[in-house]
């Protein structure tokens, strides 16, 4: 019977190695084997360069698997596939391996769904993923803004949503996070622009590494090329916020309501 090794999603933080936790880095020295993400074959990997730049060394039997960045469905499929073959091929040596993940492995990563068909195709592989520190978070800390306050509202979304979707959820949440934006760049700041938020918008790329930028003059990014790895931090004060109904106050509604009848 074949023993597998564990599978494990180490998450490192944006960009920014001091991020990387302490479960992360014992398990990155621990003897399992590294496998990271590359979006094309013998590209250098960004997941990887936060590691290198905390002054761990690369093994020499740290091996890459391609994810390539499209939407041809036959192509994702096939290479998913691949990848997950290869997982297994290297779990069944019964060796861990340890997949490094930039930013937090739950959070739209890649790893998530390496280890659904990874097990998928072995049920009775063991599975870890360890948190970390997300994109969203560490650029709101880098820009000290607070992403929520109190009983404020925050959601999290890719910007190839559209702005329609983004102009409609700008109502609903006092503040967006908007991933991915680079594609819609000059959209959002026409969108932002009409709804009289852009000095309340905030963009920051490559956050935690050493090219992290922060631009809180949003409007003169308008037809700039940005970086895949952006993001957009939009909050809207002036959101109408219907009537909130806490658990508290309505159990004492109902103590008031006792205590009368």
């Amino acid at each position: 019977m074949t023993r597998y090794g564990k599978l494990i999603g180490a998450s490192l933080g944006p960009g920014d190695p001091e991020l990387i936790t302490r479960r992360s880095w014992a398990v990155l020295q621990s003897g399992a084997r590294w496998l990271y993400p590359v979006k094309k074959a013998e590209e250098s990997s960004y997941a990887l360069s936060i590691v290198e730049r905390g002054g761990l060394a690369v093994p020499a039997d740290a091996e890459e698997l391609v994810f390539p960045m499209t939407r041809d469905a036959e192509i994702l499929l096939k290479a998913w596939a691949n990848a997950a073959v290869r997982t297994v091929e290297l779990l069944a040596e019964g060796r861990d391996l340890v997949f490094l993940v930039e930013g937090d492995a739950s959070t739209f990563a890649t790893f998530g769904h390496l280890a659904r068909v990874v097990r998928e195709l072995v049920p009775e592989v063991e599975v870890e993923t360890i948190p970390g520190v997300s994109s969203f978070a560490a650029a709101a800390a880098s820009a000290e803004l607070s992403l929520a306050e109190e009983d404020e509202t925050l959601a999290i979304i890719p910007a190839a949503y559209g702005v329609g979707v983004i102009d409609h959820l700008l109502d609903e949440f006092d503040t967006l996070v908007l991933l991915k934006v680079k594609p819609l760049m000059d959209d959002v700041i026409d969108l932002l622009e009409r709804r009289g938020l852009l000095a309340t918008s905030c963009f920051i790329e490559k956050v935690g590494s050493p090219d992290e930028r922060i631009v809180r003059d949003v409007a003169s990014l308008k037809g700039e090329k940005v970086n895949y790895l952006s993001l957009m931090l939009v909050q809207n004060p002036k959101r109408e916020r219907g009537e909130l109904r806490r658990g508290c106050r309505q159990r004492k509604d109902a103590q008031d309501a006792s205590a009368h009848a």
